[in-house]
């Protein structure tokens, strides 16, 4: 009986190891490289038993035993043996690394909040890259215990910090996605050709039938047409997986064509696009991209930036692992009212996932099965559905925002009352009031409650409000997290603080001090018109007889 692989490990001491099915058994085959260039190969039968343990033993030449244990948790059900994540330290790092072609390095701190919520995403990206074809290995670097050396020598600043490296030397910083579809389609990317050569029938079959979108062209291998596509896909390889034939009849078509996985196909559009124009790299690269996601994509923490505005987003259980039925059964929903409205941009995305972002429209997504809706345009105006939703209903919802006739949401505090206070409080709702169409010069602050610097700057802020008091200058704050900040502020970090001329209301950031002295220079020396109690310089003026 034929044996076939299917999957191969890597081990954290340097050890490849080989699975192959044979029927009913499992026929494991260990091949051991170490640093001296000695192999050894074990074999041992498995039966389909997915609980058991077996013990084997070989003898190296060096008189070393090694005893390795095999746990198999349904190697024969699955259909593989995952790879787990590596963990190296100073001792171990330089000689691993060397051994690997391509690698994802990790370094952590126990203690990091980001880098417990990104283990289980990488530990689950190492099962699917270590059967990657070539593999890609995942390690993780503890920078607190055994890798403080490996650290410092990378410069390790923060936590985590991601590098890619290849053939044990670093390659690059990775600035990738980090969730696991994420983190595997990047690395996928990063290794091998930007488009796999489809030789058989079983590779094409198996390529298209991914998980993801995929591009296949069939094209004479020498043309300039595939030379052309083999550009395009190189441009794109970190968004876009690429696949090409040389022999018509393996792919079964000429040119080049753009597929949909089977868990997003539907009878509302075609899974299968095949490219109609001239064979050129910016319009194979305008085509893909413009079909990629189709009539309504699955947006994600990692591919938001592919969503143009007007964008229409559907939030709810969103699971494409474990409930794909279900998550089509709203998706397919909102595709037949996408397809009389071309003009908008459609989503869907889990309501979990997005908690935040609906927030920002007033939504909690909580104790409902239905799902939400919300519409956000190029200059930040946003829109929510208030009706529960069906077809009919969010059909109305899109019409109503295309006739003009919905009204903006705000998320806003309630109006404050700014009576006599030095320092005025600014919400949503009575931002223009205060700060773009005061007929005053306006410096504000937006901050965030819970930010150590915004809470050392308040004492200082209050009182140059005071000081200001008699002048023809506000002092504004807001609470950017309570609520929406208006287009023209690029907030992204906390305090940020902003001068607004009265003459021309552009906003200029504040790059200045944040002591009491510096303050008051930088509002003498810009105000539109000289300060009553400061020269230019900031210097209080002497007290007239």
């Amino acid at each position: 009986m034929a044996e076939i692989e299917i999957g191969s490990v890597r081990s954290g001491h340097g050890l490849d190891t080989v699975w192959t099915r044979s029927g009913h058994d499992c026929l494991g085959r260990r091949t051991m490289r170490w640093g001296t260039g000695i192999e050894a190969v074990c074999r041992v039968i498995l039966t389909a038993n997915p609980a058991l343990f077996l013990l084997g033993r070989t003898v190296m030449p060096s008189a070393w035993t090694i005893v390795w244990t095999c746990l198999v948790w349904s190697a024969v059900l699955s259909g593989g043996v995952a790879q787990s994540v590596i963990e190296l330290g100073d001792a171990s790092f330089d000689t691993e690394m060397e051994t690997f072609d391509t690698a994802l390095v990790m370094f952590y701190a126990p203690w990091c909040g980001h880098c417990k919520r990104l283990k289980p995403e990488f530990d689950k990206a190492a099962e699917y890259l270590g059967q990657n074809d070539p593999p890609v290995h995942l390690v993780k670097v503890d920078c607190t215990e055994d890798g403080k050396e490996v650290c410092g020598r990378f410069e390790v600043k923060g936590y985590p910090t991601l590098k890619i490296f290849r053939g044990g030397e670093m390659s690059q910083d990775y600035n990738g996605p980090r969730e696991l579809k994420g983190i595997v389609k990047y690395m996928q990317a990063q290794v091998g050709p930007a488009s796999k050569h489809l030789k058989s029938q079983a590779e094409v079959d198996q390529f298209v039938a991914r998980p993801e979108v995929v591009v296949v062209a069939s094209l004479a291998e020498d043309s300039d047409d595939m030379a052309t596509f083999l550009k395009t896909a190189e441009s794109l390889r970190e968004e876009v997986l690429f696949g090409h034939c040389t022999d018509d009849k393996l792919c079964g078509f000429k040119g080049i064509q753009l597929r949909r996985p089977a868990h997003l196909q539907t009878k509302l559009e075609a899974s299968q696009l095949t490219f109609d124009g001239a064979v050129k790299k910016d319009q194979i690269k305008k085509w893909i991209k413009d079909n990629y996601h189709g009539l309504v994509g699955h947006r994600t923490l990692d591919n938001g930036k592919d969503f143009p505005k007007p964008l229409v987003v559907v939030y709810y259980d969103v699971d494409y692992v474990k409930n794909v039925k279900g998550t089509n059964y709203w998706r397919n929903r909102v595709m037949k009212v996408a397809k009389a409205h071309t003009g908008l941009n459609f989503a869907v995305s889990n309501k979990d996932d997005f908690m935040q972002e609906m927030n920002e429209f007033g939504l909690t997504g909580v104790g409902q099965t239905a799902p939400d809706a919300t519409i956000t345009t190029a200059d930040g105006k946003k829109y929510v559905m208030s009706d529960t939703f069906s077809v009919d209903t969010f059909a109305s919802f899109i019409q109503a925002y295309e006739a003009g006739s919905l009204e903006a949401y705000i998320k806003s505090e309630d109006l404050p009352d700014n009576e006599g206070k030095p320092v005025k409080v600014a919400v949503a709702r009575n931002f223009d009031e205060l700060v773009t169409k005061s007929e005053k010069d306006v410096l504000v602050e937006f901050y965030a409650p819970w930010c150590g610097h915004c809470k050392k700057l308040t004492p200082i802020y209050d009182e140059l409000g005071t000081k200001m008091e008699g002048e023809n200058v506000e002092i504004v704050k807001m609470d950017a997290t309570a609520n929406d900040v208006p287009s023209g502020f690029d907030v992204r970090g906390f305090p940020t603080l902003f001068w607004l001329p009265k003459s021309t209301k552009k906003a200029v950031a504040y790059q200045g001090g944040r002591e009491l002295d510096d303050f008051v220079k930088f509002i003498a020396e810009n105000a539109s018109s000289e300060l009553n109690q400061y020269d230019r310089k900031g210097k209080p003026k002497k007290a007239e007889l």
